[in-house]
């Protein structure tokens, strides 16, 4: 899918690059490991759908194996559905720490990542590698930064690179094809009336409705390994057509875990402009608001994911009232997660406790590079 102002195209039948890229999601908001998983999640389903070569590595630093994720449960489930396309490796220890407590044992786990990470990309198995936390690993000084950018330049062509985490060096953005910055923002209103549980990804740059799919990730592990009643609902605005990559793989997780996943999709299989909205854009944008109002009101899901509620608010095809109102009355235990970039900030924004306004610093989009199916749609 590409985006041109506000809409966006369908992924069916579009072209796609072959050649891979370097992307690097960095910033102090959050939403970058979530980026990640995403990608991994849409990754998976290319391979489901084509039996192609799309084999993906999770390399996570600083987060080993002695603390329990929430996306553990599901990325479980992947691997033993299709242990073909998704390998995990997990380094570090399993808490913060500054750069003045680093230890020999931290400097060691992360040379074992890097060396993993390293003949992942020379061997031609992955088809997508993820880095996540390397940029703090490289901002602590436990690898050396020189070594890592070298060896990303000079990866085979097709491979495509993820790096996730604060404190990204400059060396590593010079390289990057894609830069994603998520800054927080912070809103007075949640904090005084206690409001919690609203997230909201928006901006120009790459990685919010990714972020969604990754936060749908780790929910759906949270209800496979933790909690066996934390339902999940993906709803999603204006992707009324077909080719999305994710599609599989949530169609997966459903077939291993029917009551714990919903995904519904709606919207014309078209982009939609600003001032040359058809009569089918409202019905849809208020079938697909008539869903997620009655799941928030119910209780029966844990977590709602919003996907492209923004730009759908945002082109006047859903008044913003009835949308406060629901986020107001909606039980405290459910999490809404709403996605998209806009123009005009609603009025719900305020209500949100968690607020990353994702800024594009590069896109290889805007170089006329294509997008890649099983990573972007």
């Amino acid at each position: 899918m590409t985006r041109n102002g506000i809409g966006i195209r369908t992924a069916q039948l579009r072209s796609h690059r072959v050649v891979g890229q370097i992307h690097v999601y960095d910033g102090a908001g959050k939403g970058k490991s979530q980026a990640a998983l995403g990608v991994v999640l849409r990754s998976i389903g290319l391979g489901i759908n084509t039996r192609s070569a799309t084999r993906v590595l999770l390399l996570r630093f600083l987060k080993g194996p002695g603390r329990a994720y929430d996306e553990d449960g599901a990325i479980e489930a992947l691997q033993q559905g299709f242990p073909h396309l998704i390998d995990q490796v997990r380094t570090g220890r399993a808490e913060f720490f500054s750069a003045d407590e680093v230890t020999r044992f931290d400097r060691q786990e992360a040379r074992r990542g890097w060396d993993v990470a390293k003949g992942a990309i020379a061997s031609g198995l992955y088809s997508v590698v993820v880095l996540d936390e390397l940029n703090p690993v490289l901002d602590l000084g436990l690898l050396p930064v020189e070594e890592v950018v070298q060896t990303l330049k000079s990866k085979p062509e097709e491979v495509e690179i993820i790096a996730t985490g604060r404190g990204a060096p400059q060396q590593l953005l010079d390289i990057a094809d894609l830069h994603s910055e998520m800054k927080p923002h912070h809103h007075a209103t949640a904090a005084e009336k206690g409001i919690s549980g609203i997230e909201i990804y928006t901006g120009a740059g790459k990685g919010k409705s990714t972020s969604a799919l990754g936060k749908a990730l780790q929910a759906i592990g949270r209800g496979i390994s933790q909690d066996k009643s934390h339902r999940v609902l993906i709803m999603q605005w204006l992707k009324g057509g077909s080719g999305y990559t994710e599609d599989a793989a949530i169609a997966a997780l459903q077939q291993s875990y029917p009551a714990l996943v919903d995904h519904q999709r709606c919207g014309r299989d078209a982009i939609v402009w600003r001032t040359q909205q058809q009569e089918l854009d409202y019905v849809e944008a208020e079938r697909g608001w008539e869903i997620a109002r009655t799941a928030i009101a119910s209780g029966l899901y844990k977590t709602i994911i919003l996907d492209e509620l923004n730009p759908t608010v945002d082109l006047e095809l859903l008044p913003i009232e009835p949308i406060v109102q629901a986020l107001l009355r909606k039980p405290r235990d459910t999490e809404v997660i709403i996605t998209g970039r806009c123009h005009n900030p609603p009025a719900y924004f305020d209500l949100a406790s968690i607020h990353s306004e994702v800024f594009c610093h590069k896109h290889y989009a805007n170089q006329g590079v294509e997008l890649k199916q099983g990573v972007d749609f």
